[in-house]
């Protein structure tokens, strides 16, 4: 069969595909997107984007429980979402094989912190692969399927961005349907109240021996030999680091079936070798666990435990010798932060509500988390997915209390307010406080690239489903208190945030809404929006090179510094007009009046 150069989370969905899944639920957050994305495109698979990713991981529990093979995917904090779910379903009997997928970010290329997801696998005692390429996302997928089923238990697939997104040469092969196991009611091994559980706790603690011999005999963690003068055990991603820099010359054990570990054929190998290294992102997982049997090793005592490894970390590690690489002089390199795009709705909110003095303003995690970036300047701090409204209710509270004069902004994305936002307003609601909650609607999951949510009016099958109104769910939850403001109007925006500045004794929500500047339009948005694609330019004779309009933070803005004018790049420009109403002289008009 003829192979086809693909990703590995291509590779991982094809591995549904062939593994017989017949559902899979996910939330979208990079590195993991793109598997649901093309899970969907096999239409044996019921595939979908839950709310967050603890609803994901209970619906592809659900259809485990069936009797069906069931999937779940999510990026590493997202992990931390669904734990609660995943560590019960740990202690119960997997009816269809459940498989999830957590997909690490050594290096945080997408990611607010750099946590090493392995550590869930020994914490809720389950197992775990680890593949290093394309080939065995896809192949070690259809395994994980037969150990789910073998073992009754959850297995984990970890991933990391480099797996992810690094593209290799894939043989693909025929699904195979796999009977759905017929439900039988058995609360023995399912319901679990405190008596059950600790029962199957005697049972988990025999399962994971149980996987610990398979562990021993897997064809996923296979010994490679070179000369014995360094031996090297390592897994997923780093283990291509090793093999670019040591190719064949030193013995590998190569770990892809990374929990429980093979510590007999660790043993073995550490025998035949004078010097045993650990190379592995990111925390010392396996390391530990090797030193704790009494197995002389080195790890991160020389490799850094801090961000994504390269084959250059790898060499000068264990080598004392690599590549510096090039050296470019400090005056050739232009900085260039990520900012919003040009005509991103979020910018009239963000440049509106930065001028607002004795203001703590809390973002969420997102596009918009780029609002606290210069010359904008509008978010203090963020923390996770749908923070920022309950963390703002408990600031309100303490500067209450303390005596400090400040008002709280917390604002977050449609997608995010229906991840989990909404129980966050509730806390503003039902606790009562004045914090100002902004719900900034740009109608799609914009910062993982567009995927749909419960406020679009699709799916992820691209099918026509229940639209949710975020202003009805929010009056709802009993706040008196909403506006819905077009942003990019920032007469209109500056008075809905004086509106909300002055109730003080009661939550408000304001609701920006206008899509996304990079969004391709649906029928709903056509219909709502009047959207007019227009460029902007500068009349150059009267600008005045105040650069005024240099502080929307626009991309698509210029300003010469030997003429002192502004100019805007048609190529770049949105129409959003947000520099032409923030130009004091009316220098900035639409181009052709």
């Amino acid at each position: 069969m003829m192979k086809k150069l693909i990703s590995g989370d291509e590779a991982l969905a094809r591995g549904l595909y062939e593994a017989g899944v017949t559902f899979a639920s996910a939330y979208p957050g990079t590195p993991s997107t793109e598997i649901l994305e093309n899970a969907a495109k096999y239409e044996e698979i019921d595939a979908e984007w839950a709310p967050n990713e603890k609803t994901a991981m209970e619906a592809a529990i659900g259809a485990s429980v069936s009797g069906v093979r069931s999937f779940a995917a999510m990026k590493m904090v997202g992990l931390n979402v669904a734990a609660d779910p995943l560590f019960t379903y740990a202690y119960l009997h997997v009816n269809g094989g459940f498989v999830f997928v957590s997909a690490d970010d050594p290096g945080m290329h997408s990611s607010q912190n750099e946590q090493d997801n392995r550590n869930y696998a020994k914490f809720a005692k389950i197992c775990m692969f680890e593949p290093s390429n394309s080939q065995e996302a896809k192949d070690m997928t259809k395994e994980a399927y037969a150990v789910s089923e073998r073992f009754h238990t959850p297995v984990m697939i970890r991933m990391t961005t480099r797996v992810c997104h690094s593209k290799s040469l894939v043989e693909e092969g025929a699904r195979v349907e796999v009977p759905a196991v017929p439900y039988v009611k058995q609360p023995e091994k399912m319901d679990p109240v405190p008596a059950i559980s600790r029962v199957r706790r005697v049972v988990i603690e025999q399962r994971e021996k149980d996987l610990a011999a398979y562990s021993e005999t897997c064809p996923w963690n296979v010994e490679e030999a070179g000369h014995t003068n360094m031996g090297i055990i390592t897994s997923g991603a780093a283990y291509n680091y090793v093999k670019e820099v040591f190719g064949d010359s030193v013995s590998v054990l190569k770990i892809g079936f990374s929990y429980p570990l093979p510590m007999n054929k660790i043993r073995a190998f550490a025998e035949k070798v004078d010097t045993l290294y650990v190379v592995e992102e990111l925390d010392s997982f396996m390391e530990d666990q090797i030193k704790a049997a009494g197995i002389p090793c080195h790890g991160h005592d020389i490799i850094p435990n801090i961000g994504e490894l390269n084959p250059d970390i790898v060499q000068k590690a264990l080598t004392g010798t690599g590549n510096d690489g090039v050296s470019v002089p400090e005056e050739f390199i232009v900085p260039r932060p990520p900012v919003l795009c040009a005509g991103c709705p979020h910018r009239g909110f963000a440049f509106e509500l930065a001028k607002r003095k004795n203001t703590v303003m809390l973002g969420d995690i997102g596009c918009y988390g780029l609002c606290g970036a210069p010359p904008l300047n509008a978010k203090d701090m963020g923390l996770n997915m749908g923070a920022v409204f309950s963390m703002g209710h408990g600031m309100v509270h303490g500067f209450a209390r303390s005596g400090q004069q400040k008002r709280v902004v917390g604002y977050m994305g449609d997608s995010t307010f229906f991840h989990s936002g909404i129980n966050a307003l509730m806390e503003v609601s039902y606790n009562k406080s004045n914090t100002i909650c902004v719900i900034l609607d740009n109608r799609t999951t914009g910062m993982t690239g567009h995927q749909e949510n419960p406020g679009t009016g699709y799916n992820l099958k691209e099918e026509i489903t229940t639209m949710l109104d975020i202003e009805t769910i929010v009056r709802a939850l009993g706040i008196r208190n909403v506006r819905t403001v077009n942003p990019q109007n920032l007469t209109a925006m500056k008075e809905t945030l004086d509106w909300a500045f002055a109730i003080t004794d009661e939550p408000v929500v304001i609701i920006t809404k206008w899509p996304c500047a990079l969004k391709k339009l649906t029928p709903f948005d056509k219909k709502e929006f009047t959207i007019e694609k227009a460029v902007y330019g500068v009349v150059e004779d009267a600008c005045i090179g105040c650069r005024k309009c240099l502080t929307t933070g626009c991309p698509a803005l210029r300003f010469d510094k030997e003429t002192k004018k502004s100019s805007i790049s048609p190529a770049d420009c949105n129409g959003c007009s947000v520099c032409a109403q923030v130009c004091p002289v009316q220098a900035i008009v639409k181009k052709g009046e």
